[in-house]
């Protein structure tokens, strides 16, 4: 009689970090946690405070966590019919209702932490996240689905410039970070492009096809390092750029083996990329 309520009390727990663990794969939580610590590292490169460096990192963790969710239920039929597996909301892990309450409570977050910021900081963080859901709710099977990955990687050098009134965004930056998320793109978009065609996703990569998409996927992320070499002291630029082209053409003969390669690239040129702007800071022109 006394073992029952025990069994029911410890279920009850164990069932809750199942849950959580589930929704916790379910936001995509490698790429939203490399996304908001390489933004926290720029607006720490960019002099700002640590109260200023929280309110970046809980700002863009809260709006990519949102994307990750909204994505995986929006995803879960399509996922599900494909028969592809780690998927928590298609595997049955975690109600699609929980995620939708995540996605919603996450983006609810987002708002106040980005307007914290600043207005304008704030409008240019969630005119990001706004593109990403966008993306997510029907641009992705377009011609258009570069453009959200554009905007919301721009949004987020124009979030921690605009965060410091007094220094404002660096065009330059954004115009990199732009460029580079249309190299993301094609590199995320790389490994499941034949599955995504034969469930009805017609993006942009899908209509470059595999060939034309995997020979340009190396051209934004070194198009990018590029840009932001040419204002940079110039003893930083041939590192720089060497450095990117041997991670991307690295990636792209290694793509055939791991799909995810051009995408782990793309972070790691992002993040050399970052390393550049750094390096621009300690040494005069």
């Amino acid at each position: 009689m006394n073992r029952t309520p025990r069994v029911a009390t410890m279920a009850t727990p164990r069932a809750s970090r199942r849950l959580v663990r589930a929704l916790a794969r379910s936001c995509h939580p490698v790429p939203s946690l490399a996304v908001t610590a390489l933004t926290t590292a720029y607006a720490a490169a960019s002099g700002h405070s640590h109260r200023q460096r929280c309110l970046v990192a809980g700002a863009v963790l809260a709006g990519q966590a949102s994307v990750g969710w909204c994505n995986d239920a929006l995803d879960a039929k399509r996922d599900r019919a494909s028969g592809r597996g780690g998927k928590p909301v298609a595997d049955g892990a975690v109600p699609p209702g929980a995620v939708w309450g995540a996605a919603a409570g996450a983006l609810a977050a987002c708002v106040p932490l980005s307007l914290a910021a600043g207005r304008r900081a704030g409008a240019a963080h969630l005119t990001g996240v706004a593109a990403a859901w966008a993306y997510d709710l029907g641009l992705k099977g377009t011609a258009l689905s570069w453009l959200p990955y554009a905007a919301g990687f721009a949004s987020l050098p124009a979030f921690v410039g605009l965060a410091r009134p007094r220094d404002g965004a660096d065009w330059t930056v954004v115009a990199a970070s732009a460029v580079l998320g249309c190299g993301a793109h094609l590199a995320d978009a790389l490994p499941d492009l034949d599955m995504d065609r034969s469930n009805g996703v017609h993006g942009w990569p899908h209509r470059l096809g595999a060939s034309r998409a995997r020979a340009l996927t190396p051209v934004p992320p070194i198009a990018a390092t590029a840009l932001l070499a040419a204002a940079r002291p110039a003893r930083a630029t041939l590192a720089a750029l060497a450095a990117a082209c041997a991670l991307t053409l690295t990636a792209r003969a290694l793509a055939d083996r791991s799909p995810h390669a051009p995408f782990a690239a793309a972070v790691a040129v992002t993040a050399l990329d970052l390393a550049l702007l750094a390096r621009d800071r300690d040494v005069p022109d």
